[in-house]
């Protein structure tokens, strides 16, 4: 594990002296509540991390960009970095935790009414209700045009029927923001969908029991069921019709740097643990860090890693100013998921067979950080509106339409 660090001088352009004192209590929790943690998730991956969750949602971090006048810190996307991107340092797992219920927190923020704010965003400020978003389907995957999951209004009521997949938090969640189709076929998909909030003791909605992944032990990400189940129409959070938006933005605005600062805590992590390695393994009267050949990758890999925390921090920096950004974002969450990887497929190498032991720190890093490539978008995904901006064909950007001054 890297020892606890102050923020490096490169990040200091984007940082104020209360993302400092921030910085320092995501340490100081790290050290004291998730580091004693990690043995215990990694030995019981079908058990559901309940404990992390509380003590979080005690410091608000839930809520962290949310307005103060419904309980949140209003501290702004670089304060959200901040502990999403330090607790990935010691267990992504926890990191995921926190990101995936800020990217319906933030849906809220910039879609709801001042009364839906009202009813759910003290709630999970103050920890006794958290939320997920349930886009992701077990036919169509990502792809949110071939979204089959109905809510058709019936009376003062919606009916929702359909299933949804990957659902971060599925067993944590106390709602669910569920986006669902509502208009007839042939309606264009920007038209079709809307997002509605689903509370999970609604009768009709099942969560699958927890089926843990390859990595990111102790995070849920399941299934939901809905078997004609029915809320109240004042439960659609934005305009019906504008659920691809909901879910667009948020995915931009929140899920793609929320997956940017979980794959640099994951490489930090992988870098410092080969370095460690490397300087106590004796070789020819020194250490394996003499060999010219091994410090040619390790250059690389720290290369990778000073890019990638700039990257991931000078975005959330420029959303921060309402300076557009959406293809910054973007790219830092698919460069930063790629760059974890390689190094942690590097590291993997460098370490030779000392990395195939199991309980060895390497092999979580490299399990969790293939968590980090599919949520938000694949980087197929990712490369595709890359392009789209290249070719100036991207859309009138979320960061500039939803900047809150």
């Amino acid at each position: 594990m890297p020892a606890r660090s102050a923020p490096p001088p490169a990040l200091s352009p984007y940082l104020t002296a209360g993302h400092g004192l921030l910085w320092d209590e995501v340490e100081a929790f790290a050290k004291e509540h998730i580091v004693p943690r990690i043995a215990r998730m990694e030995a019981s991956p079908g058990r559901v991390e309940r404990k992390v969750a509380s003590l979080m949602a005690a410091r608000r971090w839930f809520a962290v960009t949310a307005p103060s006048t419904f309980g949140g810190l209003d501290a702004g996307h670089v304060a959200k970095t901040i502990p999403v991107h330090r607790l990935a340092c010691r267990s992504a797992a926890a990191a995921a935790i926190l990101q995936a219920t800020l990217i319906p927190v933030g849906a809220l923020i910039n879609f709801a009414t001042d009364e839906q704010k009202n009813r759910w965003l003290p709630r999970v400020a103050d920890g006794s209700q958290l939320l997920s978003i349930a886009v992701t389907e077990p036919t169509a995957g990502g792809h949110i045009g071939g979204i089959e999951t109905t809510a058709d209004r019936v009376g003062a009521e919606l009916v929702i029927t359909g299933s949804k997949t990957h659902i971060g938090n599925s067993h944590l969640a106390g709602a669910h923001l569920v986006i669902a189709r509502t208009a007839e076929p042939g309606v264009r998909t920007s038209k079709a969908l809307t997002a509605v909030m689903v509370e999970s003791d609604r009768r009709g909605l099942s969560v699958e029991r927890h089926r843990p992944g390859l990595g990111l032990h102790g995070f849920s990400a399941g299934r939901l069921d809905l078997d004609h189940v029915r809320v109240p129409a004042d439960n659609v959070v934005g305009e019906v019709g504008q659920g691809m938006a909901v879910a667009q933005s948020s995915s931009t605005l929140y899920g793609r740097p929320n997956l940017a600062a979980v794959s640099l805590g994951i490489h930090e992590t992988v870098v410092a643990t080969t370095i460690r390695y490397l300087e106590t393994r004796p070789r020819y009267q020194s250490t394996l860090s003499a060999l010219p050949v091994l410090r040619d990758r390790v250059g690389d890999m720290e290369a990778r890693l000073r890019a990638g925390r700039v990257l991931a921090y000078q975005a959330v920096h420029l959303l921060d100013q309402g300076v557009p950004c959406d293809t910054d974002l973007i790219t830092a969450k698919y460069l930063n998921h790629q760059w974890a990887q390689q190094s942690a497929s590097d590291a993997m190498q460098l370490h030779g067979a000392h990395a195939l032991h199991q309980d060895y720190v390497l092999q979580r890093l490299w399990r969790d950080v293939q968590h980090t490539y599919a949520p938000a978008g694949t980087g197929e995904i990712q490369r595709r509106r890359i392009a789209d901006a290249a070719f100036a064909e991207d859309p009138v950007p979320w960061s500039v339409r939803l900047h809150r001054s």
